[in-house]
């Protein structure tokens, strides 16, 4: 247990504010104890993974859990499928790269997604077609109401658009432990119709992509277009993609004709770069913050001095003005603290 300790290496926008107590967890039972500590003191919790979907932006005046949970476990069901279970604290991406090396499929258009694999259900991380949703089996957790172990199968978990239990009437009364996935170790889905993948793969000279070239072609697109948390502090895409009705969309048409949209019934996804960019942020700055010049949705600490306060600021600026501009208002992804 630490005192006074700066959270800076914890969060990836490296932001310096400092936690009243700090404590690094390895087990159930360290977590256990941490969790006592924190109610015999009455004190309020914050549980750190990667780091990556958090602004902190003021010193925390409680606990702040590190989970560090490590370990990989599998159980095969048939010769086609496979159950993978990863606890925690392990990172996403090495976990991506585990299964890939097995040629177990599923995750691959999921590489390089920062973070850890303990948050990676709470709000149902997708990209490129596929989200977790689509592989999760169950999750453990710790109930924060009695210290005892539950399972949340897919449908408890209720995932939806970068959303889950956990993040609506669960949240602040479970930590995760451990995510089971259901992946295959023979007929794969190869899923290469979203985004550049496609475009990617024949930039490698590739005509059947096994599961291995559409991850490297998804790192590949990711790393050209999102800078690196270890080299400018970010936290990948700051705001949702807004969903909007359909009569709406039709009529930002008329005066916005080359508006970007993805019709799912009677709503139409709006992605919220694009919208942020015809409002004149991308690439701009302000002080210490700024968004990136080759992808409006990322927020970055520029200067890597910026506080979480700028950083909130600079993001309600960019609310606002795309409100005013095409009246629809953007929702936050990040965690704010």
């Amino acid at each position: 247990m630490q005192e006074n300790f700066s959270l800076k290496p914890y969060n990836t926008f490296g932001v310096d504010v400092k936690a009243r107590y700090f404590i690094e967890v390895h087990n159930v039972e360290e977590l256990k104890d941490a969790l006592e500590f924190s109610d015999s003191n009455t004190l309020p919790l914050l549980f750190l993974g990667g780091g990556s979907n958090i602004l902190l932006t003021k010193d925390f005046n409680g606990l702040a859990i590190k989970l560090n949970l490590k370990g990989i476990s599998e159980e095969n069901i048939n010769d086609n499928e496979i159950l993978v279970a990863a606890q925690a604290g392990e990172n996403w991406h090495h976990f991506v790269m585990y299964c890939l090396q097995k040629n177990y499929g599923g995750l691959e258009n999921l590489s390089l997604i920062p973070g850890n694999v303990g948050t990676s259900p709470m709000q149902n991380i997708g990209a490129y077609g596929t989200e977790i949703k689509d592989i999760f089996v169950s999750c453990k957790v710790l109930d924060l109401a009695d210290l005892q172990p539950k399972i949340f199968n897919l449908e408890q978990c209720r995932f939806g658009y970068r959303d889950s239990v956990f993040k609506q009437e669960g949240k602040g009364k479970y930590v995760i432990l451990e995510v089971t996935f259901r992946l295959t170790r023979t007929n794969h889905h190869i899923k290469t119709e979203y985004g550049a993948i496609k475009s990617e793969l024949e930039n490698l000279g590739i005509t059947k992509p096994t599961i291995q070239d559409v991850s490297q072609a998804v790192i590949n697109i990711r790393q050209s277009k999102l800078p690196d948390p270890e080299e400018i502090g970010n936290a990948g895409s700051f705001f949702k993609n807004p969903t909007i009705p359909l009569a709406q969309f039709e009529i930002l048409k008329q005066k916005f004709e080359n508006i970007q949209g993805y019709p799912n019934g009677s709503m139409v996804k709006v992605p919220a770069g694009w919208l942020i960019e015809q409002c004149g942020w991308k690439g701009k700055q302000i002080g210490n913050v700024a968004t990136h010049k080759l992808q409006s949705l990322v927020i970055i600490n520029a200067t890597g001095h910026a506080t979480g306060k700028e950083i909130f600021d600079f993001s309600t600026e960019i609310i606002n003005s795309v409100q005013e501009k095409f009246g629809i208002e953007l929702e936050r992804e990040v965690n704010i603290i």
